[in-house]
């Protein structure tokens, strides 16, 4: 079967670029429980992490944990975020036309199909049109995406049907109003802290129970109202601003 989005975007004289990909461990773990991760990875800045300033998180930013260390796979996510920026139609498409491939891919392996559309950003693909009036979330109704949000007041009503999860990213430089306004937010699911090292990761924070986030990356199956807890990683290990948590500095 021909991939239609890729059809579609040969009718409309654009390109096509691969938009998904780049596995880490964690998405790899969550094929032991039996679902196949596709994950979009560009390169943060302040427009597509549009919360990144007032969350201090940019200087820690875990893009640069694991495979991003590494110089090809900042050029690659340089080169993704640069079309993302000049050609947003043939993007989305793109990113659709993967979609597609993963869905099928993973219903041949016997896997549950899984995405995440911001692994290193913070984009609100529920406002972008991708085909036939419609975004990516409403075109693929029997897919689970999932992201973690800085972004305190996302807003999914009417906007999918049922399958985007969103995990509010908590920073302690993030103005307390803003902060509130996620923690409230009924779309937002459930919390994830960075904590400075997995040996002090706390049973409670801030009153809320702590369930450990570094297990998988399949965040949709998790308890609603907790602590997702990540230990730092990458420059995040070397963050003393508030965005990453230090026992002893930060809580108890």
């Amino acid at each position: 079967m021909k991939n239609p989005y890729k059809t579609i975007i040969k009718t409309l004289n654009l390109i096509y670029k691969p938009i998904l990909g780049e596995s880490s461990a964690k998405t790899i773990k969550g094929e032991t429980i039996g679902y196949l991760t596709g994950i979009v990875y560009l390169k943060p800045d302040h427009k597509i992490c549009a919360m990144a300033k007032l969350a201090g998180c940019m200087a820690g930013c875990l893009e640069s944990a694991g495979r991003g260390a590494f110089n090809s796979v900042q050029k690659a996510r340089i080169a993704k975020t640069r079309f993302y920026y000049d050609n947003q139609q043939s993007f989305l498409l793109s990113l659709a036309a993967d979609v597609w491939s993963l869905q099928n891919k993973a219903k041949k392996l016997g896997f549950i199909p899984l995405v995440r559309p911001n692994g290193t950003s913070d984009i609100p693909y529920e406002n972008l049109i991708v085909h036939d009036g419609k975004n990516i979330f409403q075109l693929f109704p029997d897919v689970q995406f999932y992201d973690y949000t800085k972004h305190p007041s996302r807003n999914l009503t009417g906007k999918t049907p049922g399958n985007y999860d969103l995990t509010y990213s908590f920073s302690a430089i993030t103005p307390k109003p803003v902060s509130i306004k996620g923690l409230i937010n009924p779309d937002n699911s459930r919390v994830a802290v960075v904590f400075q090292k997995q040996s002090d990761i706390p049973d409670n924070f801030r009153g809320w129970p702590v369930i450990d986030g570094d297990n998988t990356d399949v965040r949709h199956i998790e308890p609603k109202a907790v602590v997702v807890a990540l230990y730092a990683k990458g420059k995040a290990k070397r963050d003393f601003s508030g965005f990453t948590q230090i026992k002893g500095v930060h809580y108890a």
